[in-house]
């Protein structure tokens, strides 16, 4: 038997403990949060370089006319200068002063991405290869950004050549087809 005096502060000695394993719950509940908030992050990041992608091949496939893929082909990125003196709203424009016009709003647009921390450091490479006939393309959009935290790229990755290659670096490669109506 116990006596009054030995059985004192056994209590305190169960609440400490229970307030430790509280506190590593706690502490990798925060963990997952913060995990989680990186993880939508990089999804965003990731839909907002897909709707770019998409709006540049929409844009070319607007402006489908012959001499098609010379206009298109290059790289262009978020530091890319912008020509205020492009305007093609109220005019009948040629398709070489569209797809000039259509590459200036990409990169405003990326500009604008770069406000909200969207795409940081973004590039896009362009390549409109014929496919043996005048009127046939295979089209690769490749967009590269800054990503926020360092990941290991595999070799198909660390093989493409667009944007500045490091272990932050992000990317997706969109391809397509398209037929030159005219």
């Amino acid at each position: 038997m116990l006596n009054k005096s030995q059985a004192q502060g056994f209590t305190l000695i169960e609440v400490l403990i229970a307030f430790v394993i509280l506190s590593f719950g706690l502490l990798g509940a925060v963990a997952l949060q913060a995990k989680a908030k990186q993880a939508s992050f990089d999804s965003m990041q990731r839909a907002a370089a897909i709707a770019l992608g998409n709006d540049i091949i929409q844009r070319m496939r607007a402006n489908d006319t012959a001499g098609f893929a010379g206009r298109y082909n290059g790289t262009l990125t978020s530091d890319t200068p912008l020509n205020t003196n492009l305007q093609c709203f109220n005019n009948a424009c040629s398709a070489e002063q569209v797809a000039a016009l259509d590459k200036q709003q990409w990169v405003r647009a990326i500009q604008a991405r770069e406000n909200t921390g969207a795409l940081d450091d973004a590039t896009v490479c362009i390549n409109a290869a014929s496919l043996g006939t005048a009127n046939e393309f295979n089209i690769e959009v490749v967009i590269s950004w800054q990503g926020r935290q360092e990941i290991k790229a595999n070799s198909d990755t660390a093989a493409v050549d667009c944007g500045a290659s490091n272990d932050k670096r992000r990317l997706i490669v969109l391809e397509s087809y398209i037929y030159l109506r005219s």
